[in-house]
């Protein structure tokens, strides 16, 4: 392997994550940032509403992952039910490949909406905003087909119908209109073509339809088999574990080349992975922090869908807290990541920024000292990061600004393209 190989492996490796971001929170704790200083006796604060939240929202304790389908639970409908009678009679490896389209790109259409953006969902009556309403809306979307190309399969994502579609297509999707703006429409567009322009480019992944759904044979080694009709089996998967990692790894691999965010390392485009001078590390790589907040949301978004169909994922713990405006922002709220400058709300923040930089990586390193607290305050020693997030720190974080905002927006506004936060 050589060495660039090496590194932009390193990158994409979460345990570089939580190496990286540990080492910018030690330089922020040892008083080196221009931007931060640390306050850790709030920390168990922070634990015990998390863990209230935790066990209002679940009382049993049964807290499912921090994950797109949760959006699809949205006012109380069954909407996965919805799906499943739409797949009924398909073998288990295509409502797979189903369910993961469906993800893909419901979790890439997936970034702040901004506060005055709502979807009226015909089949409910009920109107929804931020990312419940992105949920609900790209659902609504992918029943409707508008992801494939294929009349006569409307369920599925495939690269044609990706390319095909612009702002114009998404405003239709997502009602925008001047009175109900959506934050980043235009790249998010983008964002679709480039994802079908990767799919085209590996038909050896996913087929010449260019499906991403085909993820789950490529990761479960099942040989790509052509799509049969309904009534005809197909073989059962040759693996049925894989590591949450591998997931990650394999979401990495595929897509890396279609952020925006112009990261490029190298000459490899790396997404979501910044250069800091505290970030530390060894080799070519050092001084980058990746996070891939994205990726990894989608990496959990996909657990059940591979859960589903028989899969087990192990090491859940190994991908890491999610370093967006919720988690972080409830630790700037809680007063754990304390900001220098007391107008450092004042102005919409880029994500290249070094202070955003330093923001998300105490996010991903406090999120984990976070994570034992709660469990302890729970009395849950074996629950999931996944689980946390979801019980969980991203409704703590939405919770605190309601209490301090009105309309709970987050205490830092990010100059954003829709696809970082």
């Amino acid at each position: 392997m050589s060495e660039l190989d090496a590194a932009v492996r390193t990158l994409r490796d979460p345990a570089t994550i939580r190496a990286r971001c540990a080492a910018i929170a030690a330089f922020v704790a040892a008083g080196g940032s221009e931007h931060f200083t640390l306050d850790r006796s709030k920390l168990d604060a922070v634990a015990q509403r998390i863990a209230a939240l935790s066990r209002a929202r679940f009382p049993e304790l049964k807290i499912p992952y921090h994950s797109r389908w949760r959006h699809f639970e949205a006012g109380g409908v069954d909407r996965k039910g919805e799906l499943d009678a739409k797949l009924a009679g398909r073998s288990h490896i295509a409502v797979a490949r189903a369910r993961i389209d469906l993800t893909l790109v419901s979790v890439l259409l997936d970034a702040g909406a901004g506060p005055d953006w709502r979807y009226r969902e015909a089949e409910s009556g009920q109107s929804f905003g931020r990312s419940e309403g992105l949920g609900v809306a790209s659902f609504r979307a992918f029943l409707a087909g508008r992801f494939s190309s294929d009349a006569g399969d409307p369920v599925r994502v495939d690269a044609a119908a990706l390319l095909r579609l612009d702002a114009a297509a998404l405003a239709e999707v997502f009602q925008v209109r001047a009175d109900n703006p959506l934050v980043g429409l235009d790249g998010r567009a983008a964002l679709m073509r480039r994802l079908g322009e990767a799919l085209r480019a590996q038909p050896q992944t996913f087929t010449s339809i260019g499906q991403p759904g085909h993820l789950f044979d490529a990761l479960t080694h099942h040989p790509h088999a052509p799509r049969l009709h309904h009534h005809h089996p197909q073989p059962a998967p040759l693996h049925h574990h894989v590591q949450a990692s591998r997931i990650l790894g394999a979401l990495l691999e595929a897509f890396s080349g279609i952020w925006p965010s112009g990261q490029v390392f190298e000459g490899v485009p790396v997404g979501d992975a910044w250069p800091h001078p505290a970030a530390g590390g060894e080799g070519a790589s050092a001084g980058w922090v990746p996070f891939h907040k994205l990726s990894q949301w989608l990496s959990y978004s996909l657990l059940e869908p591979f859960e589903w169909a028989g899969v087990q994922v192990g090491g859940l713990d190994d991908l890491t807290g999610l370093p967006e405006y919720r988690n972080g922002g409830l630790l700037i709220d809680a007063g754990v990541i304390v900001p220098r400058d007391a107008a450092f709300a004042a102005r919409p923040r880029l994500p290249s920024e070094p202070w955003v930089i330093e923001w998300r990586a105490l996010t991903v390193a406090l999120l984990d000292e976070l994570a034992p607290r709660v469990r302890e305050v729970l009395g849950a020693p074996a629950l999931p990061l996944a689980c946390i997030l979801e019980g969980g720190s991203w409704a703590a974080g939405r919770q605190i600004a309601a209490e301090r905002r009105p309309g709970g927006a987050p205490p830092v506004a990010i100059e954003s393209d829709g696809t970082v936060f």
